[in-house]
């Protein structure tokens, strides 16, 4: 086609089950970067992709969306709420469609040195039937902060080749817009009015899908970002989904953040890319009412609570097959880095399964293996209707070799008959084998002021709890180290925190600082624990009798206490080896100054910033000349 500037394409073609199923990837965005627009607040960038011919039978896309420190200038900072939207399809003069198929939330990216990345997964198959030939995608990145910081972004459309599950046969935009909350004079139920569907010919079912956060800060109680409120679904008549629009940002995978990551918000975490809310109804009848409520409420400040809403009505036929069930995903054991809140771990893989025939689904046979090892099976009993996932924890250890293996699972069986379509019954993950560590440690805590937030246990392979420190037998600011003779067995240590602030915050200075480590009984490093964890850490390990610390592999942990400073500041210093660290200041990119100290192993280093001005600082920290992490702090 004339005049179409087409993105860099790739197709990719691979068995992933059987030689039916094939999969092919195009990408619309590569290694785009992004900037904000200050002075209009938003910024467009749009890129073509050919996709799929209409006349491919598509299973499922996935949208995979990646955001990179960008190699041309610093790595952005805020949390800005981001759109990706089909715009047109059919080539410059086709159709415009301007259809919103995921919400991003970028994180605080401050924290973040050379290199780093993350991607982040979203089912978009409902919007199957727009992503065909020539496709023109749009991100929307908004926010006012400088375009000196950015991001690289890459946005990446994964198809698996096959049947669909149920033939699209229409669908219409719902309610759509950023409405205010909370304002008597521009009352929210007067936007989101009833709306009556019609049965389109063939349907059998529809499905509702919306994206939903809130914003705004309305003083004294939050809204819309900080303050929990229900929303309600009715369809003719009858409440079909209440649910309240609130997240837990502690559990965030991507951590820590610069920012204020660790608070709970209204539906959405900073460093994100959310799952739409997805509602299924059956259409028995010609016509039918879908109504959506919101809490009431009266704000105070009454421009600020917004409610961002954008939704839709999709019309299908009958699911195609009776007994078909498919596998979402590998939780555990996995290296990717959204699964970072459960891996490593040795025994009790994790995956998550989904129903998508029209029959219950009730017993599933599950094959699961470490390549190169003995082959298990696992018989599933439940009851899941149609469209429902299911988390199963699987029994056993997880056998590995040392370095990188290959874990696969194998669905077969559901309901006792064959699966109608096996292309998406089998997986496969990546994962390193968990680390082989002394029988005999010590497990060294030093609580925070608020101890009675803190849980650690050591759970064995048995699922026997063998170590636990609770909130009772904890004192603040008290260091404990306990001497552990642990039998040969695979493990995990659980920490956990209920508030969801981790054991330091930077933005909760009176809670303290706290620290978690295992160590060898001559005092050698084992593993360091990530201080702002949120809701906690996980990690898995294996003991023996003959093992020994390795030396020579620089294990250090880093941190800044207080964050919010007006005079002094402490680096806390941790490694099992005297280094040299260098910390780098700067301010939105910009260098400030350096401070280097040597003989550095577990120190304590005061630190004068009276003389810096009030604003938001990073601190790259170096160690014998290796760029090994940031950290951020405020200066008051």
């Amino acid at each position: 086609m004339k005049n179409l500037i087409v993105t860099l394409v790739l197709f990719i073609t691979s068995s992933i089950a059987t030689s039916q199923a094939q999969t092919t990837n195009v990408i619309t965005h590569n290694k785009v970067t992004i900037v904000t627009n200050p002075k209009k607040g938003t910024n467009s960038f749009k890129k073509w992709g050919t996709f799929p011919s209409k006349n491919s039978k598509v299973r499922r896309i996935t949208m995979n969306v990646t955001l990179a420190y960008p190699e041309d200038r610093a790595i952005a900072h805020w949390d800005y709420m981001d759109r990706i939207k089909i715009l047109r399809k059919g080539g410059v003069k086709g159709k415009n469609i301007n259809y919103e198929i995921g919400r991003m939330l970028t994180p605080y990216g401050s924290n973040f040195k050379e290199g780093w990345n993350y991607t982040w997964k979203l089912d978009v198959t409902d919007f199957e039937s727009f992503l065909r030939d020539s496709v023109e995608i749009e991100y929307i990145h908004t926010g006012y902060e400088s375009p000196d910081l950015g991001w690289d972004l890459t946005v990446d459309f994964e198809f698996l080749f096959g049947p669909a599950v149920a033939d699209f046969i229409s669908v219409e935009k719902m309610w759509d817009g950023n409405f205010q909350y909370g304002n008597p004079e521009m009352d929210i139920e007067k936007s989101l009015i009833p709306i009556q569907i019609k049965k389109a010919k063939g349907s059998s079912f529809g499905r509702f899908r919306i994206q939903h956060t809130g914003h705004g800060m309305d003083q004294p109680n939050g809204c819309s970002e900080f303050c929990s409120r229900w929303r309600e679904l009715i369809f003719d008549g009858e409440v079909v989904d209440h649910r309240d629009m609130w997240k837990d940002c502690g559990e965030n995978p991507l951590y820590p953040q610069g920012g204020t990551w660790i608070f709970d918000r209204a539906y959405w975490c900073p460093g994100d890319l959310q799952v739409p809310d997805i509602i299924d109804v059956p259409l028995t009848k010609s016509k039918h009412t879908l109504d959506l409520d919101m809490e009431p409420f009266t704000a105070n400040n009454l421009d600020q609570p917004k409610e961002q809403i954008t939704s839709y009505f999709f019309q299908f036929g009958a699911p195609n097959n009776t007994n078909d069930v498919a596998i979402e995903e590998i939780i555990a054991p996995n290296n990717l880095d959204n699964y970072n809140r459960y891996n490593p771990t040795g025994f009790n893989p994790r995956i998550k399964i989904q129903n998508l025939g029209k029959e219950n689904l009730r017993t599933l046979e599950i094959t699961y293996k470490t390549d190169g090892f003995e082959e298990k099976t696992f018989k599933w009993e439940g009851d899941l209707d149609f469209y429902q996932a299911a988390i199963i924890t699987l029994p056993g250890i997880i056998n590995a070799k040392k370095g990188l293996n290959t874990f696969s699972v194998v669905l077969s069986e559901p309901n006792g008959v064959e699966d109608e379509w096996d292309g998406d019954n089998s997986m496969e993950s990546e994962f390193n084998d968990i680390p082989t560590i002394p029988s005999k440690i010590v497990v060294d805590f030093m609580t925070n002021n608020k101890p009675e937030d803190n849980s650690i246990y050591i759970v064995n392979s048995l699922n026997d709890t063998i170590y636990a420190k609770t909130p009772e037998q904890l004192e603040p600011a008290t260091k404990y180290s306990d001497t552990l003779e642990l039998v040969e067995d695979n493990y995990y240590l659980n920490l956990i925190d209920t508030a969801g602030d981790g054991l330091e915050f930077w933005f909760m200075a009176k809670s303290g600082y706290g620290c978690l480590r295992l160590k060898d009984t001559e005092g050698n490093l084992i593993h360091l624990f990530e201080s702002d964890n949120g809701n906690g850490q996980f990690y898995g390990f294996r003991a023996n009798n003959e093992s020994k610390v390795d030396t020579v592999v620089t294990q250090l942990s880093v941190n800044i206490f207080p964050r919010m400073v007006k005079d002094y500041l402490t680096i806390y210093t941790t490694t099992n080896k005297t280094s040299t660290l260098k910390v780098r200041i700067t301010m939105d990119g910009k260098y400030i100054e350096t401070h280097e100290y040597t003989n550095i192993k577990d120190s304590e280093t005061g630190m004068d910033v009276r003389h810096l001005k009030k604003g938001r600082y990073v601190m790259e920290i170096y160690v014998n000349g290796e760029h090994k992490m940031n950290r951020r702090f405020n200066k008051q």
